[in-house]
């Protein structure tokens, strides 16, 4: 079976309890991703940016990708 999970590279802006505000180098397009769906790797972190893991369909639906 297909894992339809990816892996983005991401800045977070800001952090809740439940979900983290995310942007691909635009601040102003930035969107809120929650934790509950996502998985940050805090081992790969360079600059402030971090890599996420998500569902596909999740990342198209925000416009990551």
């Amino acid at each position: 079976m297909k894992s339809n999970l990816i892996d983005i590279d991401l800045e977070i802006a800001h952090r809740t309890e439940k979900a983290v505000l995310v942007h691909t180098g635009e601040r102003e397009s930035a969107v809120w991703l929650p934790l509950s769906q996502i998985e940050v790797d805090p081992d790969h972190t360079v600059a402030g940016v971090v890599t996420v893991t998500l569902p596909e369909p999740l990342a198209q639906e925000k416009g990551l990708i």
